[in-house]
């Protein structure tokens, strides 16, 4: 891991070969979570995450684990997800039916 010098500015890490395509994803979230903080440690944290990734000493859930604590909204937390509610296909058309009628007499 690279220390911090206070001095010093952290600079992004830029990779040549993005051939890998797990390794290009994370390499746009990296950039991401760089550009959204402009904090020194943060980035910091974030070169040190990105460092390990590469040199295979850390998983890719663990590296978007690391990466999203450090996202935007500064969640700790994952994200919910919605599940999706599949219909069948007669149900969807008499629904949609049924909307597009509405919409018609309403106007």
């Amino acid at each position: 891991m690279v220390d911090y010098n206070p001095s010093e500015k952290v600079t992004k890490i830029l990779i040549d070969d993005l051939s890998d395509f797990k390794l290009s994803a994370a390499y746009l979230a990296y950039s991401k979570a760089w550009v959204e903080n402009l904090d020194e440690e943060v980035r910091l944290v974030l070169n040190n995450v990105m460092i390990a990734l590469i040199e295979n000493k850390e998983s890719y859930s663990t590296f978007y684990y690391e990466v999203n604590r450090y996202g935007k909204d500064g969640s700790n937390e994952y994200s919910s997800r919605e599940r999706i509610v599949g219909v069948k296909k007669r149900a969807y058309r008499k629904n949609e039916a049924k909307r597009r009628r509405i919409l018609r007499h309403k106007n």
